[in-house]
């Protein structure tokens, strides 16, 4: 019997009416009843999304980037009243959207994503490149960086310290059909003036003092591969002179004489200033800025591409305690907009600190919340420079002004009584939709947030309607 198409529905808390046993003669059918959207498992087909409420759940904008290109249905009742235009727009700017009444008529297999509306790489695939794409400015960095990784060609990759133009360069190479040869990075600022010839194009024994062998330098080592040279607006003239004639030649001439050697290599440049800038002031060669710039991609400071600051955050929180060999941490819901509207000085660098410090003061316990970056309100609110407009110690003092606690539960006897049971489930039903809304779904940390084992927390989600028992299993 052939396997049938797999089809994923969000219910978003609204009732199925059996739809899905109905849908079963042609889709392989799990269901996920939270009230928040759960992602898909990987091997779906089709997602259907009950679109309930007049907006869709903020959540889906994380979930959009992760699916990429899954074709998407957007499940409409039939006694729904008319969407709204502006309604529909905010929909349909997730990206690759369908629209069907939800009927006995399952849906037909075979929906296409629309063409143009999804990001070059998933957030799953940009992250294992250490990337995030979900922005407009940075998805025009992936296009430009997967159109240089088919090529051999010479990029420069600009924008301020701490962008992440090492982390772009790797995934070039990453992306390219010499990933397997070697990535051999230079930072030419960190190394003296005097030393960083021989250290690119290598030396033969006795050319100077300390040679006592031949050396092949960065160039050969990456023979076959890719060379990063980073921060090449700090090369001294003489040293530019050399690079102009391996990138004009494609060989290198050792210090101490003897035959050029052919190289075979893709070069990647970074600076963090503007060359152009410095070729008007005499301080970087004309003919060696043309040459760098074949392939230009300029990094957007992570003021700029802000909707990506809770991907980069929640990766950092994964990484990061696996590197210390902790147990992995959630963040409060309220961290994202602190941590969003923070004007970030140090570009993505920076934020990875300070998740780094916060996980590891914040000792055992398993959430991070806004007290846990409060180091950052001196740092952010003292000195704000001139592109930080909203960086200014009012906006700073809002952004980290404490979220007041939400009064403790009480309930008052009603002369009529009321049924205790169904109060309970009530409570269980609202603090387990809390803890997954804090942990973003995972049911592993939710559980451990209400002290509960992740069996018994699944058979409560199961009891109360939640979820049911296959798409308990599949919605992870």
């Amino acid at each position: 019997m052939p396997q049938l198409p797999r089809l994923h529905w969000s219910t978003l808390g609204d009732d199925t009416g059996g739809l899905e046993h109905r849908w079963a003669v042609l889709w392989d059918v799990t269901v996920d009843r939270g009230s928040s959207p759960a992602l898909p498992p990987k091997d779906v087909d089709l997602w259907v999304i009950s679109a309930k409420g007049a907006w869709p759940p903020p959540e889906l904008n994380r979930m959009m980037a992760e699916v990429a290109a899954l074709p998407i249905m957007l499940g409409l009742k039939a006694d729904s009243p008319a969407v709204e235009t502006k309604v529909l727009a905010e929909w349909g700017s997730l990206g690759s959207m369908r629209w069907s009444v939800l009927g006995p008529e399952p849906p037909m297999p075979g929906l296409r994503p629309r063409s143009g509306t999804t990001t070059q790489l998933s957030v799953t695939q940009a992250l294992s490149f250490g990337l995030v794409g979900t922005s407009p400015a940075m998805q025009d960095v992936l296009v430009r960086a997967r159109s240089a990784a088919a090529t051999r060609a010479t990029v420069l990759l600009l924008g301020e310290s701490g962008t992440g133009k090492e982390v772009i360069a790797r995934a070039i190479h990453r992306m390219s059909a010499d990933s397997g040869e070697a990535f051999v990075a230079v930072h030419c600022g960190a190394i003296p003036e005097n030393l960083l010839e021989s250290e690119l194009f290598g030396y033969n024994k006795g050319a100077f003092t300390d040679a006592r062998k031949d050396t092949p330098g960065k160039f050969r080592e990456a023979q076959g591969g890719t060379i990063f040279l980073d921060e090449v607006g700090t090369m001294p003239l003489g040293a530019q002179v050399r690079l102009l004639r391996v990138l004009q030649e494609r060989e290198v001439q050792p210090l101490g004489g003897g035959a050029p050697v052919k190289v075979d290599v893709r070069v990647i440049t970074a600076s963090n200033v503007d060359l152009w800038k410095k070729v008007q002031d005499g301080g970087f060669r004309e003919d060696l800025f043309y040459r760098l710039e074949v392939v230009p991609i300029t990094l957007p400071p992570l003021r700029a591409r802000r909707e990506e600051v809770p991907f980069l955050a929640q990766h950092f929180l994964n990484r990061k305690a696996r590197e210390h060999g902790l147990y992995p941490k959630a963040l409060h819901p309220s961290v994202d907009p602190l941590l969003s509207a923070l004007p970030w000085p140090g570009n993505v660098r920076q934020l990875e600190n300070a998740i780094e410090r916060a996980i590891v003061l914040s000792g055992t316990r398993p959430v991070l919340t806004r007290e846990d970056f409060a180091f950052l309100a001196e740092r952010m609110g003292e000195a704000p420079g001139p592109t930080q407009v909203e960086a200014g110690s009012c906006v700073a003092a809002s952004v980290f002004a404490p979220i007041p606690s939400p009064p403790a539960y009480s309930l008052d006897m009603p002369p009529e009584g009321l049924d205790l049971n169904q109060v309970v489930s009530d409570m269980e039903k609202t603090l387990m939709l809390q803890s997954l809304a804090i942990t973003r779904g995972n049911k592993k940390r939710a559980a451990d947030l209400l002290g509960l084992k992740r069996t018994t927390f699944l058979e409560k989600m199961k009891r109360l309607d939640l979820e049911d028992a296959e798409g308990t299993e599949t919605a992870e």
